[in-house]
């Protein structure tokens, strides 16, 4: 018989009795020579052969004619058990199969079980906090949500405010041009800046956003124009206020048109001065009191009728009232205080990015507060990177640093940043790269939920009862846009608007119009959490799908009684609700214990009414009140009590006081709020 020669593989498991003699086999190994007398068909061990990829052992069995062959049929390894976690530990908006991996389990297993339960879903939808709860509680495991905590966010949350007038600079006010295409927005700031670039822009309307700064005696005036006022608002819709002054530019000769209608909205809703730029005014047979006028009913008065909008008039052909222009705006910065602090870490906002060849990520950023400098660190939206070299976004020129109200070309980040998103400068590349990594990871999902808040008439009010609107004296805003069927029937809803005028609630119309509800309406809503009401009006399939999308809330009417119950519900709902002390009972002092660790007892006798858990208690000694706490513990005979009526003794434990004497009487009361009405 043929033996293998060296370098063969035999593939056969043998079993032998031969001392120290084993071919081709698996063997155990133990380090003290070789187990014989043993059988060596370990079909577990050793399977994987990398080299060429093959499993190498198989099973044995004998054929026909009594010879040994090899079963083409691999071994099935054992499959591991992993046991589930005693804790889910989860962040909202995880997906399936991001559960699945924390628990050891198939994600279809996981769809199984939800399905079990109602919930229908797949592997990569986005999951809420409810439905992650119930599905962890009916696998054994105990929810506990992991709050993800975004150091930028955090940092200019709680960023000191600049109340120090020694670290306070005046900065150059930004400027935002508006108005309806071809009304000459683009060549007016063509004529201020000295440039042409609206030849080079297809068909003669602006494509980018471009910012630039230019100075007039010493002081200086940033510009933004934008193509459209969509993308002012959807800068503003992710939180990016960049603009402190809205130009809007309309043409002496056309007028207010619908284009320029909902650029006055969208400036009203920024909430920041507005300048109108009647331009084209050069042209023959103008006539400056119909805009005017025009204006007037769009709630925009002219300074020259009585009102607060400065009317300039302006010819971006011949340069008339440009000086007037730059002047009013000027004057407008100085009065509003424009200030910033030069020498902070930088923050600001994203115009525009874009990929550039080999000059890789070229963002365009305008900075808000402090200076930007080569080398800094940057985190802006679900991006990062050091500044490798910045440039002026008019003359292209390298600069070192932007300090406040600076548009920039900045270049070293990894990717482009989206516009609207905001920047920050960080001391650590490590925390710019989680931050970023943390901001995409939740980009992700939301884009995988398809999903985004918005405001609604039940969110706005929750916001208000967890104490995250009304906490300033300025009134609490419900923003709405409305649409109706008819102009009387707008002019119905003014006037039911006008009943609920109250000096803590203020409703702001940031558009009202005759027409169906657009895709433009819930831009602007998106943007300034504002609710749309249609009078007999519905949104066409864009306006739906995009408000679908946003969350934004369309409540649609028929009958005009309707809309004010809702209106008058969401004022009522948004008033302080009304304060009022209940007595509760009187309870005399009898005797005084300290305990280690645990404080003063007071031991009491119940001598009116009754001393409930929960309540406040004012202690009095000697005829006046010495002070106001509340109930720490409650107890009677060892137990824990939730009320001890007259005539009972209990023990009383005050919060934040342990000066109680003998014969001190503690007055127990509680406070009511009793909701308000208009009524």
């Amino acid at each position: 018989q043929n033996r293998p020669t060296q370098g063969q593989n035999n593939n056969q498991n043998r079993s032998t009795t031969a001392q120290g003699q084993s071919n081709n086999q698996n063997r155990s190994n133990t380090g003290q020579g070789q187990n014989n007398n043993q059988n060596r068909n370990n079909n577990f061990n050793n399977r994987n052969n990398f080299g060429g990829n093959q499993n190498r052992n198989k099973f044995n069995k004998k054929g026909k004619k009594g010879k040994q062959q090899t079963s083409n049929k691999p071994a099935v390894p054992p499959r591991k058990f992993r046991e589930l976690p005693e804790v889910l530990e989860y962040t909202e908006g995880m997906n399936v199969a991001d559960i699945a991996k924390k628990i050891h389990r198939e994600p279809a297993e996981i769809i199984k079980k939800l399905f079990m339960l109602g919930v229908m879903v797949n592997q990569n939808q986005a999951l809420d906090k409810d439905t992650i709860e119930l599905l962890a509680t009916d696998y054994g495991m105990e929810p506990q949500e992991k709050i993800q905590v975004d150091i930028a966010d955090i940092d200019k949350f709680f960023e000191p405010e600049e109340l120090n007038p020694d670290t306070l600079v005046s900065r150059p006010p930004v400027v935002t041009i508006m108005g309806h295409v071809d009304h000459g927005k683009t060549s007016l700031l063509d004529y201020l800046i000295g440039i042409n670039v609206v030849s080079g822009e297809a068909g003669g309307i602006t494509q980018h956003i471009r910012a630039y700064k230019i100075d007039k005696d010493g002081r200086s005036v940033t510009f933004v124009d934008t193509p459209g006022h969509e993308a002012f608002t959807e800068m503003r819709a992710r939180g990016a206020n960049v603009t402190d002054i809205a130009v809007l530019v309309v043409a002496a000769d056309d007028g207010i048109m619908p284009q320029t209608e909902e650029a006055i909205s969208h400036a009203k809703a920024a909430d920041v001065p507005i300048v109108v730029a009647l331009n084209k005014i050069d042209l023959e047979g103008v006539d400056a009191n119909r805009v005017m006028t025009q204006l007037t009913e769009h709630q925009l008065t002219p300074s020259e009728w009585g009102g607060d909008v400065e009317v300039v008039p302006t010819s971006a052909i011949t340069g008339q009232g440009m000086d007037d222009l730059l002047e009013t705006l000027l004057t407008i910065a100085e009065l509003n205080e424009y200030s910033a602090n030069p020498d902070r870490n930088a923050l600001g906002v994203c115009l525009e990015s874009e990929q550039q060849g080999d000059r890789g990520v070229v963002a365009k950023l305008v900075v808000q507060n402090g200076t930007l400098r080569v080398g800094d660190i940057v985190v802006c939206g679900p991006t990062y990177g050091r500044v490798r070299a910045m440039s002026n976004t008019l003359t292209n020129e390298p600069m070192t640093e932007a300090g406040p109200s600076t548009p920039v070309s900045v270049m070293g980040l990894e990717s482009p940043p989206g516009a609207g998103d905001r920047f920050h400068v960080l001391e650590d590349i490590g925390d710019a790269r989680e931050i970023a990594a943390t901001r995409a990871d939740a980009s992700s999902r939301q884009s995988l939920s398809g999903k985004t808040t918005a405001v609604s008439f039940e969110g706005f009010q929750a916001m208000l009862l967890d104490g995250r609107l009304g906490q300033t004296d300025e009134k609490v805003k419900l923003n709405v846009i409305i649409r109706a069927d008819v102009k009387g029937s707008l002019e119905a809803i003014d006037k039911e608007l006008t009943k609920f005028e109250h000096p803590e609630v203020e409703i702001k119309v940031l558009q009202r119009s005759v027409g169906g509800i657009t895709l433009a309406d819930v831009t602007l809503a998106s943007a300034s959490d504002a609710v749309i009401l249609g009078f007999n009006v519905i949104p066409d399939e864009q306006a739906r799908q995009l408000a679908d999308e946003r969350d934004v809330q369309i409540r649609r009417y028929e009958v005009i009684y309707k809309l004010a119950d809702d209106i008058k519900a969401m004022i009522e709902g948004r008033l302080k609700p009304e304060e009022r002390i209940v007595e509760l009972g009187r309870a005399l002092v009898k005797q005084v214990f300290s305990i280690s660790r645990v404080g003063t007892i007071a031991g009491c006798y119940v001598a009116h009414g009754s001393i409930q858990r929960g309540c406040r208690i004012r202690v009095n000694r000697d005829g006046r009140t010495i002070g106001d706490y509340g109930l720490d513990s409650l107890r009677r005979i060892k137990e824990d009590v939730k009320e001890v009526p007259r005539g009972m003794e209990c023990g009383i434990r005050l919060q934040g006081f342990n000066d109680v004497k003998q014969d001190d009487v503690l007055e127990a009361y509680r406070i009511e709020e009793v909701a308000r009405t208009l009524d």
